[in-house]
């Protein structure tokens, strides 16, 4: 058994030399085995790209050549003393050469890798999925195109730097203008909480002195904030009048020095708490700008000149742009700009002003995480008095001749805003509270006081299509089904008046 072996191993060999002079070298059909047991400084271990070859000449003539995998590396024999290695696909194999004696004449480890000749290559191997262009202008890498996620336009960077930043060099100049296949989307939930709180306190002395005429000391003396009496024209007589601002009035008539003295003590005190809560939610996508505004205009005159009036409109109530910007570590980095406003008529009753608390502020935080603006506090106080002259400045007495006003508003504004990463949903799993609804019918609204009939928030009704008739056979006008089990009169046109109910009642668009 030994000796034929050996024999069809020198009938190989003859073969390929025969072979080789008319130009028709054809790689030899090795067997495969394991290589040879050697010393490890016999046994080298070759680094080879992926369509190189490499050119071994032998000590001796060869006799048998062994590879372990034909599909990482190929050996070509050129002579009894020479061999081509040619590498074909990443990995590793084995290459052993024995003589006709057994004796080893070489033994390598073959090591075969991608080569690795440009960027664009090495970024293809690296991340298959995305389709990014390098291209070099003055000094510096531009990176364009579509990658998968954000994460891997930050790992684009990093795989380019490595590759074109020697050992000791300065570090290239990367400008990325990647973009996401398909866009990030950005929901952002802000919670707008006003407490506005005021207390307002008068007290005010108002009198007035009116004479007749026939006494020693006449004439007319009064000082009054407000209207606070009338006097009938025939009669004479004194009345009060209510004051509109809804403060409590203590009042007196009398008659001292010939005049008709009349008075009244003002005493108002008014305390209230109010409170906003505005809750707008926007999607945008990442890198674009989405706005808000939750209010009104209201519109004023423009002078253009040449006698010529415009009207404009200015918006006014709780509005807010954020722009979102998804991170390669999938964090969110967001301006947001909130502003409150309100219509101010103090200045001018005609023309109104505005009252506006603004932030604006950049910031760096995951899906889910939630940041405050605080601290936006208004607090007015106001100490107004009015007085007589001297007389209002008596110990006592003063009081009898001056009025008293105290005003405090304190307003709190508190803003929370949080950003969600969110994809779109299909239409099927949306559910409304108006899905499933019905009316009720007469009986039911009549009889049982339904106001509605259904369940909320069920299935919505699908469109339907109307089943297609069983084909029929055109020789004698019956289904196939029909003639292959025929069943008796009475049920078959049952089943028929059956089907053609159900083909009336279903019908394509929205059944009910």
């Amino acid at each position: 058994m030994k000796p034929s072996h050996s024999r069809l191993r020198t009938a190989a060999a003859a073969c390929a030399l025969t072979l080789a002079p008319a130009g028709l070298i054809a790689p030899v059909p090795f067997a495969v085995a394991a290589p040879a047991t050697t010393n490890p400084g016999d046994n080298p271990v070759l680094l080879m790209s992926v369509g190189a070859s490499r050119v071994i000449n032998l000590r001796g003539s060869m006799s048998d050549v062994i590879v372990t995998d034909p599909g990482v590396a190929d050996v070509h024999v050129r002579s009894q003393d020479q061999l081509y290695i040619l590498a074909k696909a990443p990995g590793e194999t084995a290459v052993t050469v024995t003589t006709t004696g057994g004796k080893t004449l070489y033994s390598a480890t073959i090591r075969v890798g991608t080569n690795l000749t440009s960027i664009d290559q090495m970024l293809k191997l690296a991340m298959p999925e995305a389709d990014i262009t390098v291209s070099k202008m003055n000094g510096l890498m531009l990176l364009t195109g579509t990658v998968g996620a954000p994460e891997d336009a930050a790992e684009a960077e990093r795989l380019v730097q490595a590759f074109t930043t020697s050992p000791g060099a300065p570090p290239v100049t990367i400008v990325s203008r990647l973009r996401t296949a398909t866009p990030l989307q950005v929901n952002l939930q802000v919670k707008i909480a006003e407490v506005s709180r005021n207390l307002t306190n008068q007290i005010g002395m108002n009198w007035s002195g009116l004479g007749d005429g026939t006494g020693r000391f006449s004439g007319y003396v009064a000082r009054a904030d407000r209207p606070f009496f009338s006097q009938e024209a025939t009669t004479g007589v004194l009345k009060f009048q209510q004051p509109s601002d809804g403060s409590t009035t203590l009042g007196f008539v009398a008659r001292m020095f010939g005049m008709d003295v009349i008075g009244a003590l003002d005493l108002a005190e008014t305390s209230g708490l109010a409170t906003m809560l505005a809750q707008p939610n926007l999607t945008s996508l990442s890198g674009e700008t989405a706005s808000f505004l939750a209010g009104g205009e209201y519109p004023y005159q423009v002078d253009s000149g040449n006698n010529v009036t415009t009207i404009e409109f200015k918006q006014y109530g709780v509005q807010l742009a954020f722009t979102p910007t998804v991170l390669a570590d999938g964090r969110i980095s967001l301006r947001v700009r909130p502003t409150v406003s309100s219509l101010d008529f103090s200045i001018n009753s005609s023309v109104p002003a505005l009252k506006t608390r603004t932030a604006e502020t950049t910031v760096e935080l995951g899906s889910g995480q939630a940041f405050m603006i605080a601290g936006l506090m208004n607090n007015e106080t106001g100490n107004n008095a009015d007085k007589v002259p001297g007389l209002g400045n008596l110990p006592v007495l003063g009081s009898l001749f001056k009025s008293r006003r105290f005003q405090r508003d304190e307003t709190e504004l508190v803003i929370v805003v949080t950003p969600y990463l969110v994809r779109p949903m299909n239409a099927a799993d949306v559910r409304l509270p108006t899905d499933g609804y019905r009316n009720p019918t007469t009986v039911q609204g009549t009889l049982m006081q339904q106001s509605a009939d259904g369940v909320s928030g069920a299935s919505a009704p699908k469109p339907s299509i109307a089943p297609s008739a069983p084909p029929s056979d055109p020789a004698n006008g019956v289904s196939p089904q029909a003639s292959a089990a025929p069943v008796p009169p009475q049920r078959q046109d049952a089943r028929k008046d059956k089907r053609s109910a159900s083909a009336d009642a279903i019908s394509p668009g929205f059944t009910f």
